[in-house]
């Protein structure tokens, strides 16, 4: 969808959001539906073509609406209220346009979740590849059994936030299976990329886990926040969140999954309909394009890299992100970070692995073009020409 069909659409759905709001008083406001009744009102499969947008205005009432309870009917009068106003609807429009994320770069969601549950948290060390091995964890929980502790969760990561590597779960996750330590996989980024068949691969062995994550916010066109979790048996997590006080009770209890069950917060977004407007007006193949676009503009950039004999690649360039360096100190690129940024034109990152200071790019915008990648580059090189040549001229003062 471009911006032409863009401004159609949203024109369209203000009227409807209007309209529904005006008139929300002629609705009743419990459904009468029953658990499951979706289920064939819509495909199993998201399309592989695009959709029309009308196409989906009318499913919000054949599909949409009849499961809705409305909470801002007059004739609501359950729990408390939840706000909303028309100058909140336009600001979330805007917000999701923004779409930036409020974070700084010390995120450690692992680390938090540990210091939540008041567990020892222990982190394992990489092989070359920068890749958590099966023989390590064998080896790591082999050591906790013995000094009588209780391994109970690992987390491999596919698609490492410092280098886009992938563990290899194939090794992990028979380990974890056979010391029955809960097996979470982590692809948070690359997830997106399992859409397209020829990046499954590195998927090997997720038969293992027993939950995996990744996140439609980063790389599946869907804005911030929009993470799915699948989980090979709820029941644990289900047993661990549910409380049930007698204002939550309700008649549709076990028939169908209360997902207050699954986490911690009580309410949780609409956001699947967001995903589910993305899957239908893109359709599987614009949103594998959109994918394996992002990865040839990092494959073009790490040849610019290549073909400049002061700089080297970290690690492999498998999905959209290029980790590079100059030749040289820690200092030295730490250097030449500060200066790309101070320069204002584009933005990096950097990461450190093994005590290696580098740098990132990553390929992250819709709007990215081929063209995007040259002009990224002639300013990494540009950077680097005055770090290098106030160095030499220092070294000569010296």
């Amino acid at each position: 969808m471009e911006a032409p069909e863009f401004k159609e659409f949203a024109k369209e759905m203000v009227d409807y959001i209007a309209n529904y709001l005006e008139n929300i008083r002629e609705r009743r406001v419990l459904p009468t539906v029953q658990p499951g009744y979706l289920r064939p009102l819509i495909p199993g499969e998201a399309p592989q073509k695009p959709e029309s947008w009308q196409d989906v205005m009318a499913d919000v009432e054949r599909v949409v609406m009849p499961g809705v309870t409305h909470w801002h009917s007059p004739r609501f009068h359950a729990y408390f209220p939840t706000a909303n106003s028309y100058p909140a609807i336009v600001a979330d429009m805007l917000s999701g346009a923004i779409a930036c994320i409020g974070f700084t770069w010390a995120h450690s969601a692992v680390e938090r979740a540990g210091l939540l549950g008041g567990v020892k948290l222990r982190s394992l060390k990489a092989d070359g590849m920068n890749r958590l091995r099966g023989e390590t964890v064998e080896a790591a929980i082999r050591e906790d059994l013995a000094a009588g502790l209780i391994p109970f969760y690992i987390v491999a990561t596919l698609g490492t936030t410092s280098s886009c590597a992938f563990d290899c779960l194939d090794e992990i996750g028979p380990v974890g299976n056979r010391h029955n330590v809960w097996v979470h996989v982590d692809a948070a980024y690359a997830g997106s990329a399992f859409i397209c068949p020829e990046y499954r691969y590195l998927m090997k062995g997720i038969e293992t886990a027993d939950s995996f994550n990744f996140n439609p916010h980063k790389w599946m066109l869907v804005n911030f926040d929009c993470s799915a979790m699948w989980l090979k048996d709820p029941r644990w997590v289900v047993d661990a969140f549910n409380v049930d006080p007698l204002y939550l009770k309700h008649d549709m209890q076990g028939s169908a999954p209360d997902y207050r069950h699954w986490q911690i917060p009580l309410g949780r977004r609409f956001r699947a309909l967001k995903l589910w407007f993305v899957l239908r007006l893109y359709g599987i193949e614009n949103l594998q394009a959109h994918i394996r676009r992002h990865c040839g503009f990092a494959k073009k950039f790490e040849a610019l890299c290549r073909a400049d004999d002061r700089f080297e690649i970290v690690g492999d360039v498998t999905m959209g992100l290029v980790c590079f360096r100059l030749k040289g100190s820690n200092e030295l690129n730490d250097t030449l970070l500060k200066r790309i940024n101070g320069r204002g034109k584009i933005h990096m990152v950097p990461s450190k692995i093994n005590e290696v200071f580098f740098l990132r790019m990553a390929v992250c915008s819709r709007f990215t073009v081929s063209e995007d990648m040259d002009f990224t580059w002639k300013e990494v090189a540009e950077a680097a020409d005055e770090v290098l040549s106030d160095k030499k001229m220092k070294n000569g003062h010296a």
